[in-house]
């Protein structure tokens, strides 16, 4: 049985501890909320259970359809059992309409169906803004191989395909998202969380944003709307 050991680290929203099983972590969604790299903290009651519950649900979504994650078992309502990655230092992030950073460094107005995803690459540092980098920028400074990096493209844009379905057939709009990916015995594995602090969902009628920029933009309503597109796609929370 899988015991839960030491804090290792503690994120914005995550803490992240050892256990008796080397290759084995626990993952703890806490009711923390944060924005602009954690300038902006708040606790919403339910959040850790909700985006804990959420991402369980999505990343079995995904490996159904043949992505490879590092879930293992859902414990409970704020916990969950992970392989431990090798993480890959860049985010990955695929968008589907223009919306947030996109818009001010292109000048492009938001809500703009793009005529293909985009995909971007951002090193992970809260203290740089977590900046855009390239393929170049990976292979030099060895953060990932130029397989790693066509991997990772490439289950980036298989994921699109997955979700935005998912979401679609529940009335939503996949806008964009964030992934993040690490190495499991030298595998690259989808890593961290899917749920909607770390993507854009948009009612497909209304264009009401149902994600963290509720929070972002003080509209209110944050884990109801985390709970509303629970609902939709059929996620169960309780």
């Amino acid at each position: 049985m899988v015991e839960k050991k030491e804090e290792l680290y503690r994120g914005k929203a995550k803490t992240v501890y050892a256990t008796n099983d080397p290759k084995r972590l626990i993952i703890t969604f806490r009711d923390d909320t944060s924005a602009f790299d954690g300038l902006k903290i708040e606790q919403l009651a339910r959040k850790g259970k909700t985006n804990n519950k959420f991402n369980y649900f999505i990343m079995k979504k995904l490996e159904e359809a043949g992505v490879p994650t590092q879930i293992e078992e859902l414990l409970n309502d704020n916990e969950i059992l992970v392989k431990k990655l090798e993480m890959v230092p860049v985010e990955c992030v695929v968008r589907n309409v223009t919306a947030g950073s996109i818009c001010k460094r292109l000048g492009v107005q938001q809500g703009l169906e793009l005529k293909v995803p985009t995909f971007e690459f951002f090193l992970k540092n809260d203290a740089l803004h977590d900046p855009m980098v390239n393929d170049s920028h990976i292979i030099s400074f060895g953060w990932g191989t130029q397989e790693q990096i066509d991997e990772m493209k490439a289950l980036s844009l298989k994921i699109n395909d997955v979700l935005k379905k998912l979401f679609d057939d529940a009335g939503l709009i996949l806008v964009d998202y964030k992934l993040e990916f690490g190495l499991y015995d030298g595998k690259l594995v989808l890593g961290d969380e899917f749920s909607p602090d770390g993507c854009r969902l948009w009612d497909k009628n209304t264009k009401e944003s149902l994600d963290k920029d509720r929070f972002r933009k003080d509209l209110g309503g944050v884990i109801e709307a985390y709970e509303e597109v629970a609902r939709r796609i059929g996620c169960p929370l309780d």
